[in-house]
């Protein structure tokens, strides 16, 4: 199982939201392409990053630095944010980006084609608060359940998905194992990564033990950052498993 750290960009800085809370911000870096050379240095393999900027907003508002963390390191980078349109598919593939993550605009009308062009480099981002579906940067909340849409998902195709707990995300209460055994244990042949919550190494064991089930990673964000997470020692312990 791949352990991924986590780069939220906002305003230009590395930060951490509580819950997707633009209120509740933490500034831990100014460079986040520095984060990124120091994450891959670690020994991470594939690092996450997230335009919160374009999240909130539509618009693909950090492209520019995103692109330079994908051209300065050497492992994967994968890509989430305010990509909304074709066109912000392209531009992040001309990037040489292979991984980008969209939302539920994959299922809307008049993507199919996006879809249909893309597919090999897709993933789906699927958000929930109290297992349903929330969009447009967290600020709305659906009444469609997160494993419906991800059925609906793996049925055009997109079997690669990011499950975000927003409950749990930037609260190092732990993951939302319940949600991870349900997805898993309702859709088959899909990959999975989890992330939110995670708060320990003990979380990543935890985490680890659905790896034979098809998650294949999770995110870890904030214990990273806060130190409660040494991501070089998360690494090495996953590997020895």
């Amino acid at each position: 199982m791949l352990v991924i750290p986590a780069i939220d960009i906002r305003n230009g800085n590395c930060v951490r939201l509580l819950q997707g809370d633009p209120d509740r911000e933490t500034v831990y870096s100014s460079d986040p392409v520095d984060m990124a050379r120091r994450f891959e240095d670690l020994g991470a393999e594939l690092i996450h990053v997230v335009d919160l900027d374009g999240a909130f907003s539509g618009e693909t508002v950090n492209h520019e630095v995103i692109a330079k963390i994908a051209s300065t390191v050497s492992i994967k980078i994968e890509v989430g944010g305010g990509i909304r349109t074709g066109d912000a598919v392209s531009r992040y593939v001309d990037a040489g980006i292979s991984r980008i993550i969209l939302g539920t605009v994959l299922l809307e009308s008049g993507f199919e084609r996006i879809v249909e062009q893309y597919r090999e480099v897709l993933i789906a981002g699927v958000d929930a608060r109290d297992s349903m579906v929330a969009t447009h940067g967290w600020k709305e909340v659906s009444s469609v359940s997160a494993l419906e849409i991800i059925k609906e998902l793996k049925e055009i195709g997109i079997s690669e998905i990011i499950y975000t707990d927003i409950s749990t995300d930037g609260m190092l209460k732990g993951p939302n194992l319940d949600a991870i055994d349900s997805i898993l244990s309702n859709v088959s042949g899909i990959g999975l990564c989890a992330s939110g919550g995670v708060s320990s190494i003990d979380d990543i064991i935890k985490l680890a033990e659905f790896e034979s089930r098809g998650l294949y990673g999770c995110i870890v964000g904030k214990a990273v950052y806060d130190g409660r997470v040494d991501l070089e020692d998360a690494l090495l312990t996953i590997k020895s498993r």
